[in-house]
């Protein structure tokens, strides 16, 4: 059985997304070696090569089955075909997005997922908000969580990160739904005993608020500083888990959240929200309710103080991360094909 991989990358797609797609195109031949698997690499979104050429490419493969790696895909799929959709952020939060994304996901993404035979989706919130927003079928949709691998669990040091302080860590974007003005917030009012510095990942696109949390003033502890670390790649990023004290991850919403899942396999505490974790990492995370000041800098406190819950978190997390690799996601994707291609035979 042939089975055509949507494997581009693009522009429009999350880092989150971009591992997924490489990821799975990487390890579902070796898992699955009962399909043949045909990869169409690109990296263009909503143009001639998007929906005119890569159905014509898929159809000209003969193949018996494509899963589209993203939302982003040709009007007029060939079928069967299967969908991943990590989340609904865009529709349960329009008020962050630009005006032109909704119209996208009510006319494309719900046609997509109304022809699909399978919609994938990484954990079971997403399951309620495609009935709620694209009226999709529970009974069509899977749930496999995301997975991880190395570098992060890795077990040799690459490189020595020596911060002068003790740090807490933010790994994402900086997207209003992301909510880093509830890190920040709670952050700052850790008393002045604790020296505890804060990096965030990605640029310095704060508008000198990182400036103003890190001088001594009204809203400052003098000697601690917030810092933006640019953009890592995974062997650094690793490291910088590997010394945090935690990573904070204050989101409103999230359809998996990698991030979390690397740095439990970094031995690194979770401190997320109640809205960011997924239901299969819950465990091995300390949660907090979501856009709650008091409740996140509570947390914070409970985390530097008891190093039995900073043990806690690390071993749990270490053992969610053993069990969620992205071989395990690539076999469960690749039963997803089986029971898809063995209704097509049954219906023959």
């Amino acid at each position: 059985m042939k089975v055509a991989l949507d494997a581009r990358l693009t522009r429009q797609m999350s880092i989150g997304m971009k591992t997924y797609a490489r990821e799975l195109t990487a390890r579902l031949p070796i898992v699955a070696p009962e399909f043949t698997f045909i990869p169409f690499p690109g990296e263009n979104n909503f143009d001639w090569s998007e929906q005119i050429a890569l159905p014509l490419g898929i159809r000209r493969a003969g193949v018996q089955l494509t899963h589209y790696l993203a939302h982003y895909l040709p009007v007029f799929a060939p079928r069967p075909f299967i969908v991943t959709i990590h989340d609904l952020i865009h529709l349960r939060f329009p008020q962050f997005y630009k005006s032109k994304v909704g119209p996208y996901y009510n006319f494309a993404v719900r046609r997509a997922c109304a022809n699909a035979a399978r919609v994938i989706t990484d954990d079971p919130r997403t399951v309620e908000d495609l009935e709620h927003f694209l009226g999709v079928n529970p009974a069509k949709v899977r749930v496999i969580p995301l997975g991880v691998g190395p570098p992060f669990t890795n077990g040799v040091p690459t490189i020595q990160v020596k911060p002068n302080n003790p740090y807490l860590l933010y790994v994402g974007n900086h997207r209003a739904h992301k909510d880093l003005p509830t890190l920040f917030a709670a952050w700052s009012l850790l008393p002045e005993r604790f020296a505890i510095d804060l990096y965030v990942t990605g640029p310095d696109d704060f508008d000198g608020e990182l400036q103003r949390r890190s001088a001594a003033g009204n809203n400052a502890v003098a000697g601690r500083r917030v810092i933006a670390l640019g953009d890592l790649d995974d062997m650094s990023l690793r490291e910088w888990y590997r010394g945090a004290v935690g990573l904070v991850h204050p989101a409103l919403c999230e359809g998996f959240g990698l991030p979390l899942l690397e740095a439990m396999a970094s031995g690194c505490p979770v401190v997320v929200s109640a809205g960011a974790v997924p239901s299969v990492l819950e465990r091995g995370a300390l949660v907090f309710p979501t856009q709650n000041v008091e409740a996140l800098h509570d947390a914070l406190l409970k985390l530097l103080r008891d190093e039995g819950l900073r043990l806690r978190l690390v071993n749990e997390g270490s053992q969610l991360a053993s069990i969620l690799t992205w071989d395990r996601c690539a076999r469960a994707t690749a039963d997803v094909y089986g029971e898809v291609l063995g209704e097509g035979r049954s219906a023959r």
